[in-house]
């Protein structure tokens, strides 16, 4: 299994100019797609009380009728449902429940419980506000809830006699939406020949409070970062449980998107994951700068004064519905921190040190990831980028930078004004930084890169835009979890996809059949129907020398 190594007592590489500004920048974007795309309705009384009510149902045993395929895990026996490629075993408790005195506080393992648990249903996903997107409702089935730390294992239905590698998804959103539930794991153990667990971890104010009363009160002096410690809780369980559905505990893969990507690289060099995955897999995350936990106290206490609250127990005290409510300001970050113990650096400086897990690692972009941030903030909202508005907007967000920026990005270079702004986004927010950390870890470990470059992968969405979506930001992960139905050419290359994760998670080197062969960074794997390709230019192609520029 992994292990953190120690410092390389090394040449020190020089820190980007751009690093940190870029991560506050990301930040603050997501917080946009957030409040447009992911417009959050208020929370309600009602809502509060289902939330007890949830609560009080899911702790409950339940049992089921119908006969479906039992596991005995360590805290029980549970019983899933059988279909015809794929068994799943839904709902189960990796962590007990974090509400009254347990809110903002590690997470503790779940109590047995006797008989047999029903597992055919997930558990409520985590308290969120309500997520719209161009994909549906982000939470996915369930009332948002406190009780909220669940998972489902997806196996293939045919039995196998050797243990099966184990794929652990970390859903994206921003570290304030989503769920484990919202992806089917089906398919992809089906056709994988793979065990494919999901799971919800505590989200927005819930899961990254950072406050001095709670670090007080901690015995190692910490605060926030409770979603990523439900993320290495989870992690934990598929340790000691998932031999029982088939998989194999010493190949475990971690993957996730955006947050959920960014989250496997903060797992990548935190000491408190050592020895729970094998391989990890960053999709459209890595390395976004985290603010300190001193600034995101300082944040928290001045949040926790818009509740009336000066101390911890009035904020436990508080429902947690007027703790959503109060967690959508859009003046609110909530993410992880940098607190010297669960994440002693941040990613990029971890990474330039090798002070991370030393497993292969396989990470990505999409070629137009920053288009859907345009089309939400612009024609989704009832609005068009004009050629007049795009270096305004590109001097409200870079600021001094801008002049440099729109010379490097002429209109003329694009089709239309939004194509332009999204090709800023995309290079300046993911393509570059994603491009940095490659490269830092191939100094240690086996790096892999793509580009997932399908210019028609949302066409079946038909949104109402006025300039091509192309391949945004999370437009990849369908066809690695085998959910696509489209063109005969589409279809073929979510089958290499899927092939080519699966088999990293299997052997640490990404192949597929009829495939083209994959080579290590810095050759990037451009993923697109018509052809399977390797470059080198990469970096040159998205201008990475005005994003990765060393500090002067």
């Amino acid at each position: 299994m992994s292990a953190l190594l120690p410092k390389y007592p090394a040449t020190a590489r020089r820190r980007l100019s751009g690093t940190r500004r870029i991560g506050a920048l990301y930040g603050a974007l997501v917080l946009s797609i957030v409040a447009t795309a992911f417009a959050p309705a208020q929370a309600t009384a009602a809502q509060d009380t289902a939330v007890r009510a949830g609560a009080a149902h899911d702790t409950a045993v339940r049992t089921t009728a119908a006969e479906g395929p039992a596991v005995t895990t360590r805290y029980g026996q549970v019983q899933g449902k059988a279909g015809a490629t794929a068994n799943s075993y839904l709902g189960i408790p990796y962590a007990a429940p974090p509400v009254g005195s347990q809110r903002w506080k590690p997470p503790s393992p779940p109590e047995r419980w006797p008989g047999v648990r029903d597992a055919t249903t997930p558990g409520n996903p985590c308290m969120q506000g309500a997520a719209s997107s161009p994909w549906g409702d982000l939470a996915g089935p369930g009332t948002p809830s406190e009780d909220c730390l669940y998972l489902n294992v997806h196996t293939p239905a045919q039995r196998s006699l050797q243990k099966r590698p184990v794929m652990v998804w970390i859903h994206g959103g921003g570290f304030t939406v989503g769920s484990g539930t919202f992806y089917d794991g089906s398919n992809l153990a089906a056709k994988g020949d793979v065990v494919a667990v999901t799971f919800n971890y505590r989200l927005g104010a819930f899961g990254y409070l950072a406050h001095p009363g709670l670090t007080d009160e901690s015995s190692q002096g910490m605060s926030g970062n409770y979603g990523l410690l439900d993320q290495q809780a989870a992690l934990r369980w598929v340790r000691d449980n998932i031999a029982a559905f088939g998989g194999d505990p010493d190949n475990v893969t971690v993957f996730g998107e955006s947050a959920g990507g960014g989250s496997v690289c903060q797992n990548l060099v935190s000491p408190r994951a050592t020895g729970l995955f094998d391989r990890a897999v960053a999709q459209s995350g890595c390395g976004f700068t985290l603010p300190t936990q001193q600034s995101q106290q300082d944040r928290g206490a001045a949040w926790a004064n818009s509740l009336g609250c000066a101390d911890v127990a009035c904020l436990r005290a508080r429902t947690a519905a007027q703790v959503l409510g109060a967690s959508l300001s859009p003046t609110a970050r909530w993410t992880p921190n940098v607190d010297g113990k669960v994440l002693p650096l941040q990613v990029t400086d971890a990474l330039e040190r090798g002070r991370f897990h030393r497993v292969p690692v396989l990470q990505g972009t999409t070629a137009d990831e920053g288009r859907l941030t345009v089309a939400t903030t612009y024609d989704l909202a009832g609005r068009q980028l004009t050629a007049e508005g795009y270096p305004v907007a590109v001097r409200t967000l870079y600021g001094d930078r801008a002049d440099e920026i729109l010379a490097r990005y002429p209109l003329s270079d694009h089709g239309t004004p939004a194509e332009a702004l999204g090709a800023v986004f995309t290079d300046s927010q993911f393509a570059c930084l994603q491009s940095r950390t490659a490269s830092l870890m191939a100094a240690h470990t086996r790096s892999y890169q793509y580009e997932f470059a399908d210019r028609h992968s949302m066409d079946h969405l038909n949104l109402p835009l006025s300039f091509p979506i192309g391949a945004p930001h999370g437009s990849e992960i369908r066809y690695v979890f085998g959910g696509v139905s489209g063109t005969p050419a589409q279809n073929v290359l979510s089958d290499r996809m899927l092939g080519y994760w699966t088999n990293f998670a299997r052997t640490g080197v990404p192949y597929a059949t009829d495939a083209p062969r994959w080579n290590l960074f810095p050759k990037v794997q451009t993923l697109a129907p018509v052809a399977v390709t390797g470059r080198t230019t990469f970096p040159e192609d998205h201008k990475c020398d005005l994003w990765n520029r060393p500090a002067s």
